[in-house]
């Protein structure tokens, strides 16, 4: 299988979010209203993780139901001049080859420091055992491994924790 170019990928999105916006009933006001840019750009297409098997383990996760939140350092935002999420936002994730897979909704947003990440958001991370001291010490390794130039990591370092809704497909 040869490698997927730009091109490739942004017209799988562009397909994949066509698919979906009927689906999860985005575009109903279409046809009275007419459509809207924000109706017609695909949003921001991502994978999870660091790497292509993370990627898809985390998003077996999130398709089982599993895993209905994420987080990440507020400075890999900054770092990559992405906005952090607000809620309402759509976003389409991918799988570990770059292909479109699910599209979510942000439902919750809180910043915290990394020492202040709760149980409950570690419980809906739905990695591991689930327990906060999993989570702690898979991602304090994660974000050790992640963490932007210039920027040093400690238990004080803002996270962003992210809750979401899949609106496809349909778990």
């Amino acid at each position: 299988m040869g490698a997927v170019t730009d091109d490739e990928a942004a017209k799988a999105i562009d397909d994949f979010w066509q698919l979906v916006r009927g689906r999860a009933r985005l575009s109903t006001l279409g046809g009275v209203l007419g459509e809207t840019p924000a109706a017609t750009v695909p949003p921001p297409a991502w994978a999870f993780g660091d790497s292509p098997e993370l990627a898809d383990e985390l998003l077996a996760l999130v398709l089982s139901g599993a895993k209905t939140a994420t987080a990440d350092l507020a400075r890999s935002y900054e770092a990559a001049g992405e906005p952090i999420p607000r809620v309402g936002d759509l976003s389409i994730v991918l799988d570990g080859a770059g292909a479109p897979r699910a599209l979510l909704r942000t439902t919750r947003v809180d910043i915290v420091p990394f020492a202040a990440v709760t149980a409950e958001h570690a419980r809906l991370e739905g990695e591991g055992d689930r327990t906060l001291a999993t989570w702690r010490a898979d991602h304090e390794r994660y974000f050790r491994r992640t963490v932007p130039d210039g920027f040093v990591f400690s238990e004080e370092s803002p996270v962003v924790c992210e809750r979401f809704k899949v609106l496809y497909p349909k778990p």
